[in-house]
Order: C-alpha cells, then structure tokens, then sequence
C-alpha cells in the first residue's frame, strides 16, 4: 500500500510516486535480509543464535539496541531487525588488537569510514596513545589506572567530564555517577543530552515526571494513538507488533511527519508465515500527514480548537471538565490564546489545510483513551519545550494523562539511556541525593551544579574543561557542530575511552589517551562470586536483569563496572566505605546500595531482579500525583505557532532534518541500505522535493554544499553532497545523522535542556 489516504490526493498525505521509496511493507522479507547479510558481515558464530534465541526473554541477554519493552509472556523470537543487528556487532568475531594498532596509525584510520573503523573488530586490550609513533599501543591495566588516577587527582575536580553512553548497566551507572561526586563534580552528561533531555526536563515542569506515563498494558485499552515525529520501523520495530494488534482490535493511529516512514504505513509481521505469504500486510496509520518540520505545534493548536469547538456545541460532553477543575491549572490561559490562533496561520505554519487537521480531530475526538507518542522530531527542536506543552495540553483537556489506556509516552532510543539518569548518571544534585552520600560513604556531595553535554563542548572550547571519560559512545562524532568539537578535543589534557569496538571519538586523542576494552552486553561476566547480571531500565520505567552468554573478546577485556571501580580507586583517596573490590566481586551489593539510595523505586531490587517483563519503578504522573512547583498538570499556552528559531532571513533558507538510515543504530554504521526509505549507496546526500529542486534550479545527483544560515560568524559547511529527489514538504532539506552534525550550531537548541536542533536548523544549499 503505497497511499495511505487515496481519497486525498493532497501531497501531505500521499506518497509522491516519482521519488524513490520503499514499496514492501517493514518487516516481512526485507527485515530477514537485513539480520542474513550482517550476519555474514559480522562473522558471528554459532553462539550468535543461541543469544538471539533468548534475547530479550527471562534469563536472557537484554538487547543493547533500543529500549522497547520485554513482555512477560514473550514470543518465540523476542528481537526485531535492529536488535539481531546490534547483537551480531557486538558478536564480531575479527579483533581489533595490538596488531591491528600496529598496522595502522591514528592518522590512517582518520580516513577510514565509520563504517570501517567499528567493523575492524572488538577491542582486546588495554591501549595508550603514543603520540611519537601515532599509533595505539598496548599497556597493563595496572599502568593505565594508575596514570589516568595520576592525571584526574591532579586536576581541579570541576575540569573533568565523565560522559555516559546508554549501554552501561545500572550497577556501573551507579557506580560512574558516586566515582564523580567523591571526586567532587557532576559534570556527567549523557546521551539523552542530545535527544531526549527536552523531555527529562520539560515533562517534569508539565506533569511533574521527566519519563512517560505509559505502560505496555496501556496499549491493550487505547482507542487512538497519535504519532508526532518517531520513526517506529527504523528506531523500535519491536513496537511495530504492538502497533498491529491495537490496529487489529480497533485502535485509530494518526501519524504527524515530514517523512513517510514505512514502519507507521504498513507492516508485515516476519513471524506470521501468512502475512509472509499470503494474506496482506497490515495497515499501521489509518491517516498519514507530512507536517512541515517545526509545525507540530500549529497541528496541536489547530487540534485543541476542533475540541474546543465540539465542546461550544455540546458543552459538557467533550472536555474532561472535572479532570480539567481538580488536576489542572493554566486552562483559561492557554484557550484564550488557542481560540485566537487563526486558520490560516496554522496551515502556514504546519503545511496542513483546515480539513486535513478536522479529519484528525474527529479520529481524537472518538475516542475515550488516547495516547500521544513522539520521538526526536519533537524533541530537537529550539521551541522542543513548546512542542511537549501541547502535546501534554491536548492530552489534559480530555483527562488522557492518568488513566488506563492512555498517556504521553516518548520512544527513547538506547537501551538503558533512562535508567542511567535513574541511578545518578546526570549534571544536577537532585540526580543523586547529598544525605544518601553522606549517609552511606561519608561524602559531602558538590553543590555545584555539573555540565550537560552542551556545557562541556564549551568548556572544551574554551579550556575550562581538561579531561573527558567516555563511558561508552561515540561522542565527538554525535555532538552538534561535531567539526569544531573534533579539531578541538585534542587540545584535553586527558581523554579516556571505555568501548567494545573503534570509533571515531578514539581518534582525537588528547595530550595523554587511553581506550579501555569492555564486555559487551552478550559477552559471560564472571567475577570472584561467580557469574553476575546487569540491569537496565526500558522507555516504560521497568527494570530488566540481563545475562551474557558468549566468551568474552580476550582475557584482558574487563566489565564496565570494574573498569569504573578501577578507575575510582586510582584516582580518590582510601574510604573504607567506598569498597570498590566488594561491588566488582558481587555485583548484588551494588544493587542494595542503589535501592538504599533510592529505596522508592528499587526496593527489594534483587529480589524482584529476574521478574519475567521486569518490575515496575512506577511513575507519580501515572497516578495523578503531580510532583510539579503548583501540585497540579499545567496546561502551557502556545505563545508561537512554530519550533523552529527566530528567521535568519534571506533567501533561500531551508530546515535542515537529519535522520538514522534503518542499517543504523545511532552513530554505528553496518551498511548502507536504507531500505525502508528506498535508499541505498552513499549517506553523503540532500534529500529534497522535486517542487523546490526546481525553485532552487538544483538537478538530480548535483553536488553541492550546504551551509549553516545563522552565526555567520563561523562558517560550517559540508561539501560533496549529491541532490536526490524525494518527497518531502516544502521548505526543508534531510540526510543522515551523523553526517550533516557539522551544521548545527553548539549553541542552536532546545531553551530548557540544551539539546541541539538537529531537527529544525537552518541551511543554505550552495552548488
């Protein structure tokens, strides 16, 4: 099914067929491909199986992909494309090892692809960076903790950063957020920094929790699901399954995004032999709207006023009005301001007419539980605050926060990206609590509030900063104006890498650099005590344990928790209670002292540890306990119609979007197929309509370069990049994350969180 709407031959509805697309359904035959050919690709062996056979189930190794839900009652293969993808990497057989370094210097390998550089295998040993032979060379972990210790006691504690991946586990996220506050910082961003904070901040002003409010059991009660900016089929196909029983019992799913996803138009379940042969794929959006990015905000006003409407006409049997009276305030506010935005500035604003946005208002008007799903197309955004507000606003007015069947509800990306900021892995004092510190290690915790992600790259630019740990990652290669971050990290005193594989941040070594091997998720962790679990937290607040089962890499590779341990006793001064062995040996007592630290949510936490579909850490939104300054859900007025920053003015400017390819997870590579958007070959590519190729007097496969059209004080370019055809609103421009990072600007982001605008930047197209 190509068009999803074909009564309505509107362009933002359907698929112009003169551009390139995917014309199979997600899923089905192309998903099996894509596991067959990595797993060529990877060399995996047999053990590769017996994970996937278990991955995502009890007893199982929980996927190191994306941070869906593992049910109670999982199916026979419990693991989507992506999640097969991912473990298969980290399952490579080839070693990235002293020979590798030996072969090849930094400087060589700095022009190797992404691609190429993760594909040379696992990480096998402990190296450092010698910047005599500029290469990589082998060294004990003895050595290594002891100079990087040497290096961090040096230092003042506040110009030292300890950035975190989402890979790691709770148990070394504990233990990397307590190493920090006894060093005396918190300067710990993370990776949500750069896609999600917009929500840990801005939920938690609206609904007084930073997490969304729904449950997998709320998926079963829905009658409507509204979609804004999320890319199920490439980010969560295991969602995908969810969407299609909802479909199948009844549920309406309407989708606002400037690109056609072919995971949110139809889907054919690779493990239904009929739908793989016979019978049709199913039918995920009933309507599909192609927004103009930066638009949803003028899509959700234009929403509220259809209800707003229906209610005028028959009052009392449309807005929730006790739900809206007991639990609420900012109501009167944010209606006077809705009633006044006209029609014609909302389909200026959201490239939408007046009946596209009726026709999905009557679908939300229908139903009594709704739930509003969203992703990185509403989060990256300089106005991403605004765009939560009247996602939560329209959710409010008809009680659809608190209640069985429905919600708000972000799709994080990586797998344990949450969980960290649940244990302490974050820049404020809130993050882990000073009486707990003191109370159990005897630490008089900072109270200087840390640097995020944002805050750090500028202390990186202007010296502040002279140490970077990186918990897991791939940072300089996923920060905005990644360019200027790059020429700019060697100028650190210190930069220390815990990674399963080669990246592109280990090649920017600082003054003094070291890479540090860890266990994978897959790979058997086995310490004094015995075999040992980790834990992580999925996007609906549950608690999961995960356990390996292939041979680790080398003997010298260590876990991340004993790598953090390791690194903590180098560097801090002898505290009896900060017993670094005792956690590496067993981690069960790390677990107690994450649930004495927070004894709300981790009770009883080895206990319930190994609870098929995880246990619950509960969310007081979900309750209608509102933890915000007045007490209550706060309705936010809409003051601007748009997302996106102030105009630069000129001509022609466009919004620059950037996307993951669906052979992508984050800043790793494993091909160049983009299968579900019929793309494929080069990633250095301008995605535009054919309308304003045109305008622009631009030809198919021209190279050209963009430019970034604010802060022309500093030039950021990318060169080389071939104009392709395809169908998108007018007015914008999209391609691949990490490739076109260099044109958004450090300091182009959301207001509240600072995460960067890689959804909604402006740019010039030079030929």
């Amino acid at each position: 099914m190509d068009n999803i709407n074909p009564p309505d031959d509107h362009p933002a509805t359907t698929q112009d067929p003169d551009t390139p697309y995917d014309h199979h359904p997600a899923g089905g035959w192309g998903s099996l491909q894509g596991i067959a050919r990595i797993a060529a690709d990877s060399h995996t062996s047999a053990v590769a199986a017996k994970i996937l056979a278990t991955l995502n189930k009890p007893g199982g190794v929980m996927c190191s992909s994306c941070a869906w839900a593992k049910p109670k009652d999982p199916g026979t293969f419990e693991f989507c494309e992506n999640g097969a993808k991912a473990t298969m990497w980290e399952l490579d057989r080839n070693r990235a090892g002293a020979k590798f370094f030996a072969d090849h210097s930094v400087t060589e390998l700095q022009g190797w692809h992404d691609h190429d550089l993760e594909k040379s295998g696992r990480l096998s040993e402990p190296l450092r960076y010698d910047r005599d032979q500029d290469r990589y060379l082998p060294v004990s972990w003895d050595d290594a903790f002891a100079e990087i210790g040497k290096e961090l006691a040096a230092m003042a504690p506040q110009k030292a950063v300890f950035y975190a991946s989402g890979h790691a586990g709770l148990e070394a996220s504990y233990l990397y957020a307590l190493f920090a506050r006894a060093m005396g910082h918190q300067n710990l961003p993370q990776s949500s920094n750069m896609c999600h904070e917009t929500t840990s901040v801005n939920l938690q002003t609206f609904i007084g929790t930073p997490v969304g409010t729904c449950t997998l059991e709320d998926f079963e009660h829905c009658d409507t699901i509204f979609f804004f900016g999320q890319n199920t089929g490439s980010n969560s196909p295991r969602f995908l399954h969810i969407l299609k029983a909802a479909v199948e019992r009844g549920c309406r799913i309407v989708t606002f995004n400037p690109v056609r996803e072919r995971g949110l138009i139809e889907f054919a379940d690779p493990q239904s032999p009929g739908q793989m042969t016979i019978t049709k794929p199913t039918q995920i959006s009933e309507k599909y709207y192609q927004v103009r990015p930066g638009g949803d905000i003028a899509v959700m006003t234009g929403l509220m006023k259809c209800v707003l409407e229906a209610e005028d006409a028959a009052p009392g049997t449309v807005l929730d009005q006790t739900f809206i009276a007991q639990e609420t305030t900012g109501f009167d506010e944010t209606v006077a301001l809705v009633r006044n935005a006209s029609w014609t500035e909302i389909e200026a604003h959201s490239g939408l007419t007046e009946g596209m946005i009726r026709e999905a208002a009557e679908i939300y008007l229908s139903a009594d539980n709704a739930i509003g799903i969203y992703g990185m197309g509403l989060t990256q955004h300089v106005n991403g605050w605004l765009n939560l507000g009247m996602l939560c606003n329209l959710l409010l007015m008809r009680g659809n926060i608190g209640k069985l069947g429905a919600g708000i509800s972000p799709v994080r990306g990586h797998s344990n990206v949450q969980g960290q900021r649940t244990v302490g892995v974050g820049e404020k004092s809130a993050q882990m609590p000073a009486d707990k510190l003191k109370d159990l290690f005897g630490i008089d915790a900072p109270t200087q509030e840390g640097l995020n992600a944002v805050h750090a790259c500028e202390g990186i630019l202007d010296g502040r900063v002279e140490a970077m740990i990186s918990l897991g990652g791939n940072l300089v290669r996923a920060l905005p104006d990644s360019a200027r971050m790059e020429a700019a990290w060697p100028r650190l005193r210190l930069t220390v890498h815990v990674a399963t594989k080669l990246n592109r941040s280990h090649l920017a070594p600082g003054q003094v650099s070291y890479i540090l091997p860890c266990l994978g998720r897959t790979d058997r962790d086995v310490q004094a005590s015995g075999p040992q679990a980790v834990s992580m937290e999925d996007t609906f607040s549950h608690i999961y344990a995960s356990l390996g089962g292939a041979e680790p890499p080398s003997p010298d590779v260590l876990s991340e928790l004993a790598i953090v341990a390791g690194l903590a006793k180098a560097t801090l001064p002898a505290n009896p209670r900060l017993d670094w062995d005792g956690w590496v040996a067993n981690y069960d007592q790390v677990r107690d002292l994450i649930a004495q630290t927070y004894p709300d949510d981790f009770a009883d936490f080895n206990g319930r540890m190994m609870q098929p579909g995880g246990f619950y850490r509960g969310n007081p939104a979900r309750e209608r306990n509102w933890k915000t300054e007045s007490g209550k859900a706060q309705f936010t007025p809409p003051t601007t119609l748009s997302a996106l920053g102030e105009d630069p003015g000129g001509d022609p400017v466009l919004t620059l979007i950037t996307l993951r390819s669906n052979d992508q997870f984050n800043t790793t590579i494993y091909g160049f197929s983009d299968r579900l958007r019929g793309l494929k070959g080069s990633r250095e590519v301008v995605l535009i309509n054919r309308a304003e190729m045109a305008r622009l007097g631009l030809s198919e496969g021209q190279k050209v370069s963009l430019i970034t059209a604010i802060e022309p004080d500093v030039v950021r370019r990318v060169m080389d990049f071939s104009v392709t055809p395809y169908d998108l609103p007018d007015g914008c421009v999209a391609g691949y994350y990490p490739e076109l990072n260099p044109l958004v600007p450090l300091s182009y982001h959301e207001k509240n969180s600072q995460t960067p605008a890689y959804k909604g930047t402006p740019v010039r197209i030079v030929a």
